[in-house]
């Protein structure tokens, strides 16, 4: 029987998460893209467990799971849940397993897959330049700020009008001409 075709409903950057400061897709995410069971996938991977060090895949821990149970609603342990922790999926884990699963589906979704997280790569290096560009121009805001200050406390002081010195300038009519 050849191997089920599942759509894809969710784009693979929204399968893709940060966990220990890592990069990652989990098992059931890979094993859906991959469009294999679960089992299948975790069969493999344990087959050729030489193939995935700890900088490619790693064991989720039960906090982990628990937090992640939370936020993606699957089911809880006894209730149809898994009884294995799942397995997160570095970008050069999601490759390799597409390596030993040998499937035409497997190595056609790798190629989505390794793009998606180059995006999420390119998205972020965006946004930390575009963070480091805002914060270059708070510098200079404030910096401008002060000027702009020291400008107006200037021009404050020439607006005072000077006080009348007690002697006057010019030539002066005399006192007595004046009743003439």
């Amino acid at each position: 029987m050849p191997a089920k075709k599942t759509t894809l409903t969710l784009p693979v950057e929204s399968r893709i998460l940060v966990l220990r400061h890592q990069k990652v897709i989990l098992d059931t995410d890979l094993a859906t893209l991959y469009g294999v069971p679960l089992k299948r996938l975790n069969e493999q991977v344990k087959r050729n467990l030489e193939r995935f060090p700890s900088d490619f895949m790693f064991r989720l821990t039960a906090k982990e799971a628990e937090s992640l149970r939370s936020q993606i609603a699957t089911s809880k342990q006894g209730r149809g849940g898994r009884r294995y922790l799942p397995y997160a999926f570095t970008e050069h884990g999601a490759i390799m397993a597409a390596s030993v699963l040998n499937s035409e589906r497997a190595v056609e979704m790798s190629v989505f897959v390794v793009r998606a997280f180059v995006r999420l790569r390119e998205m972020l290096s965006s946004n930390r330049q575009l963070a480091s560009k805002i914060e270059e121009l708070e510098r200079r805001l404030e910096t401008h700020d002060t000027t702009i200050q020291e400008i107006l406390d200037a021009i404050k002081e020439l607006m005072i009008p000077e006080q009348p010195s007690g002697r006057r300038i010019g030539y002066q009519l005399p006192a007595a001409n004046k009743s003439a």
